[in-house]
């Protein structure tokens, strides 16, 4: 059991339906996770802010359509078992672990996932990683998004990766399946916050922070692009926010990609193999760092998973059959 201080960071729009509400009773409202006495506290230490003003007030009332954000931090206590899951572990030392992560595995136990999940896993392999915050895990990718993770084994590697991230000098690339027929790479520079109705997606918004994706087309089809991507910064769902927001979603991806949208002519096996792909096709293909402790620069690929590779070549059929023409 372990208890350290874990940073909250929320941001919402009021809906105007909150017209007239008392701002502590308007944020119970909007973030039903936590309770009513804890968010009134977080007003009353300057914790909250209300169109990028701080509002220690509790009974000041809103008008609706305020942007409501909050940074604070609360203690948690927390108490994982390790489990024996199996790692595809692709470089491990003292310090460091690199993995291949594959579809359908939760990075860190959460609300329904307690168990089960990678942090589970290395407390296993390394019991001595509890002793590390977060377990070492210091960057995460999606349930079912594949591809390399680094994790720290140790407090100092913990501390130079965290660094590392924030100054933007790990390279992550990923490789993904989108919809449409991309004419060239580009970039996407656009601020990423929380979804204003939906609690559990992200999108583009002006108040969200900043957030770039740089893509490139590694080959293209008449309804799909494979397209290679590198990530400036690491906000959640990044890449499957910005391919949306361009109009080109990651195929299969259940938040942000709609139902599947099969070309026309289309032959049988590719629209089963559409409906059948329950996942986005994202994949964390390429990791490099500078080793925290060596000094070493460090560079790992990994190959793409078989459901991806399936697709692709399901795909590349459909073109072969029915030509490169506009759909």
């Amino acid at each position: 059991m372990s208890i350290h201080s874990e940073k909250i960071h929320l941001q919402a729009s009021a809906l105007q339906d909150l017209f007239g509400k008392r701002l502590d009773q308007a944020l119970a409202e909007m973030f039903p996770d936590y309770s009513r006495s804890r968010l009134k506290e977080w007003i009353l230490q300057d914790k909250v802010q209300v169109n990028g003003r701080v509002v220690n007030v509790p009974r000041e009332k809103l008008v609706g359509e305020e942007e409501i954000e909050i940074n604070a931090e609360i203690e948690v206590q927390v108490q994982h078992e390790g489990q024996k899951i199996q790692l595809d572990i692709v470089y491990e030392d003292e310090h460091i672990l690199v993995m291949n992560k594959p579809a359908n595995l939760v990075v860190h136990p959460g609300a329904g996932n307690s168990k089960g999940t990678i942090l589970n896993a290395l407390l296993n392999h390394a019991p001595q990683i509890a002793n590390v915050p977060r377990a070492g895990i210091v960057h995460r990718l999606d349930k079912d998004t594949t591809g390399l993770m680094v994790v720290a084994k140790t407090l100092v590697a913990q501390t130079h990766l965290v660094e590392q991230l924030q100054a933007r000098e790990i390279s992550r690339e990923y490789e993904a399946i989108v919809y449409g027929t991309m004419v060239a790479g580009g970039t996407v520079d656009e601020p990423i916050g929380r979804h204003p109705t939906k609690r559990t997606n992200m999108a583009v918004r002006e108040s969200g922070k900043p957030a770039v994706t740089h893509y490139r087309v590694k080959e293209k089809f008449r309804a799909f692009t494979y397209v290679r991507l590198k990530l400036e910064s690491g906000r959640t769902h990044q890449i499957r926010v910005h391919m949306s927001h361009i109009r080109h979603p990651i195929v299969g991806d259940p938040a942000y990609g709609g139902r599947p949208r099969p070309p026309k002519s289309s032959s049988e096996g590719l629209i089963e193999a559409l409906r059948g792909f329950r996942r986005q096709a994202l994949h964390a293909v390429q990791l490099e760092l500078v080793h925290p402790v060596s000094g070493e620069w460090m560079s790992w690929q990994a190959p793409s998973p078989t459901d991806f590779v399936q697709l692709l070549a399901i795909i590349r059929e459909d073109k072969s059959i029915n030509g490169n023409g506009d759909v």
